[in-house]
């Protein structure tokens, strides 16, 4: 994998540069129809839906927390109130989420938001060498390594995906 310039890109890119984390680009072509982002990405980069994680954002008890998990999974909100030490989780509003991130629905990474968020990925992520996130538009992701996601991210890792 190749580290990208920071003079340009996403703020997904930018970020991971300045951090010095080594990534790898992956644009593809999105159908504006198509609102399947991540399968449609496994599906275009001909990646294991598994290695290719979705960027939730819940709000955690009255917190707005983000969530990384598989696209051959769901969200699991109460294993993700557990991890963040709350009782209760639900999802956010989508126009929050796009507020906070900066990013558009579909196209939010985990990494360069706006404003910073707790994070918490899926366990799984650990068992691959890397994972596929959002580079922070529709049409484009990134590859790193899991250490280097939770670490850009401030995250904790946490099993809060299921079937």
């Amino acid at each position: 994998m190749a580290k990208q310039k920071t003079s340009s890109g996403t703020p997904a890119t930018v970020a991971l540069s300045k951090a010095g984390m080594t990534f790898t680009v992956h644009p593809y072509e999105h159908a504006d129809e198509n609102t399947a982002y991540g399968d449609e990405a496994a599906e275009q980069l001909g990646v294991d839906r598994n290695r290719i994680f979705k960027t939730l954002v819940a709000d955690v008890a009255g917190r707005l927390t983000v969530a990384v998990v598989p696209v051959a999974h769901q969200l699991d909100l109460k294993a993700l109130a557990r991890a963040a030490g709350a009782k209760k989780a639900e999802m956010a509003d989508p126009a929050a989420a796009q507020r906070s991130s900066g990013y558009v629905l579909g196209g939010i990474s985990p990494i360069g938001q706006r404003t910073p968020l707790p994070t918490v990925v899926d366990e799984s992520a650990l068992a691959y060498d890397t994972v596929f996130v959002s580079a922070g538009k529709r049409g484009l992701q990134v590859e790193l390594a899991p250490a280097d996601l939770i670490a850009v991210t401030r995250a904790i890792s946490a099993p809060i995906a299921t079937t």
